[in-house]
């Protein structure tokens, strides 16, 4: 007969290790992850290939579109790809920096963590020297005129010099600053808000060269009129009126039977309708719209009423595009035609035009008076070029949005990084206790940048980080860093190399977080089920454990 005790199991699926091993299998699995991005940061970056998974080629340095299309089992691997889409959505920029340095922060504190440190001690040292990290950015940090488009230009500009884009020169900076300047929106005090996800659309054309690429003042959508034959494509200082809703007969919710006993009630019942349109179309054409755009259906009667009076229309627009137009013609989007007022037409566009690019028609309505929404028009040779190039603009224009936001600028090429290693190392013999090492090894941890960067230029590590330390002994010459191109060492602001303040302060605070919180797990527990396969026998028995194999054999309940 057996016996059923209650024995203390644990599920097949229910892995655990012992904390100091977790350690170790976080910190090897954030390196991996750092390591494979290490080599595309910096403009003389290598670039990855990436096979996604619909089969499509992907050429790329940008740090956090290779991430995304890893697929790592591992969960603490998983934590620092979030960490790349964290910082990407927060600022757009810093997305290989902030991996590198994560990873850093992690391997400097396996040393700790070998000799026994308790993991809460290290975390507390490295917030402390986080908070003088933020410090010695304040201090070093310079204003910048948004005005100014020179300042702005070179910021743009050394922002993505890393990147593929960094080879066309200004072409791209100038797009982001256009862009984000239009759809800036006042907060006062001299701070400006800039939805770079509603208000700018950037629409890719295949053909052409990227000289072409320009920002149009107003919105183009892949549209053509209704009734190509039958209205205008080109109309100077239209009156555009915006509808959410359908100029056609309404269906009935559910099944509708009507019962007609005399013929006539049929004539009847389609006059009603086409009364019904024709009032519709009235209550629009009573305010002489040139123009009449509309996101959902447009019947053909009611096609037929709108050429008749030499009006336009466009059907079924994308809501995010009907916004668009609404923000730079200035007009407001109407639920019901009976609703219509004239302070809803749109009066700020010049010019409404169709024009045919390849072989799709597009309609622009541009010449906007004050536009709060534009579209970034790019042309090139093909869809992967396009789409590096699209994915360069976004960062461009996030950076060009942080400085509208938070005017400061910092020293780039690996500068700020090593003024910061300076000052913490100088701090680190105030530092009292046991965080004094922890604190002193993060300080040398920020050095992973400008290491990184001399080793992505094929220089002599070793000689050139000498140097470059050398300069910043004691916190001098906090704008001596490293160009990128050349592999000169030199005043960053002679080369107008320059970083914001928000992504930097962000890069900071993402990584030595993150790099705290995969220190704190000392356990991992995973709660899946593995699949059985089919026709794998069924599951054994239960088993009680023998003293020996306790610690690392599981039992499975019955």
């Amino acid at each position: 007969m057996a016996l059923h005790a209650p024995v203390l199991v644990m599920k097949d699926s229910m892995k655990r290790e012992s904390g100091a091993k977790v350690h170790q299998a976080n910190i090897q699995a954030a390196k991996a992850v750092a390591d494979i991005i290490r080599t595309t940061l910096g403009p003389r970056s290598m670039l990855k290939m990436l096979l996604d998974a619909g089969g499509g080629i992907v050429v790329t340095n940008d740090g956090n579109a290779i991430l995304r299309e890893i697929d790592i089992a591992h969960p603490a691997a998983k934590s620092m790809i979030e960490l790349s889409r964290t910082q990407d959505e927060e600022v757009g920029d810093g997305t290989t920096s902030v991996i590198v340095l994560a990873g850093e922060m992690l391997h400097v504190a396996q040393a700790f963590i070998d000799k026994n440190y308790h993991p809460t001690v290290i975390c507390r040292a490295y917030t402390k020297a986080l908070d003088d990290a933020i410090a010695v950015l304040d201090k070093i940090a310079m204003p910048v005129d948004v005005n100014d488009r020179t300042a702005m230009l070179g910021l743009v500009k050394s922002s993505i010099g890393t990147k593929f884009t960094g080879q066309f020169g200004d072409l791209i900076a100038d797009l982001a600053i256009d862009a984000t300047t239009t759809a800036g929106v006042d907060l006062g005090q001299g701070m400006r808000e800039v939805d770079i996800k509603k208000y700018i659309k950037v629409e890719k054309v295949p053909g052409g060269q990227l000289e072409d690429s320009t920002v149009l003042k107003g919105v183009m959508i892949n549209k053509d009129v209704v009734a190509p034959g039958k209205m205008r494509r080109k109309i100077v200082n239209p009156r555009i009126i915006l509808l959410d809703s359908p100029i056609e007969y309404k269906k009935g919710e559910n099944q509708t039977n009507a019962e007609l006993m005399k013929e006539e009630d049929w004539q009847v019942l389609l006059e009603m309708e086409e009364e019904y349109i024709k009032n519709l179309c009235a209550q629009i054409l009573k305010f002489k719209p040139d123009l009449v755009i509309t996101e959902k259906g447009l019947s053909d009667l009611a096609i037929h009423y709108l050429s008749k009076a030499g009006v336009s229309a466009i059907r079924r627009l994308r809501k995010t595009d009907n916004n668009r137009i609404a923000k730079a013609c200035g007009a407001v989007i109407v639920n019901r035609p009976e609703e219509l007022q004239e302070s809803d037409v749109g009066t700020g566009a010049g010019l409404f035009e169709v024009k045919k690019i390849g072989d799709e028609f597009f309609a622009f309505i541009v010449d906007c008076k004050d536009p709060k929404a534009c579209t970034v028009l790019l042309r090139g040779a093909s869809k992967d070029v396009l789409n590096e190039v699209e994915r360069n603009l976004q960062d461009a224009m996030s950076v060009a949005r942080n400085i509208l936001k938070n005017p400061k600028l910092l020293p780039g090429g690996g500068a700020t990084e090593l003024t910061v290693s300076a000052t913490l190392k100088q701090k680190s013999s105030s530092v009292e206790g046991v965080e004094k090492w922890p604190y002193e090894a993060a300080a040398l941890a920020f050095e992973a940048i400008p290491r990184t960067l001399a080793q992505n230029c094929g220089l002599n590590v070793i000689r050139t980080m000498t140097q470059l330390q050398g300069k910043h002994a004691n916190g001098e010459n906090a704008w001596v860093g490293l160009d990128g191109r050349s592999g000169d060492i030199v005043d960053m602001k002679e080369r107008k190399i320059w970083d914001s303040y928000s992504v930097k302060a962000q890069t900071f605070k993402t990584a030595i977080e993150a790099a705290c919180m995969l220190l704190r797990i000392d356990d991992i527990v995973s709660g899946i089920k593995k699949k059985q396969a089919p026709g794998a026998s069924a599951p054994k028995q239960p088993q009680i454990e023998t003293e020996g194999d306790a610690d690392n054999e599981q039992m499975i309940p019955e």
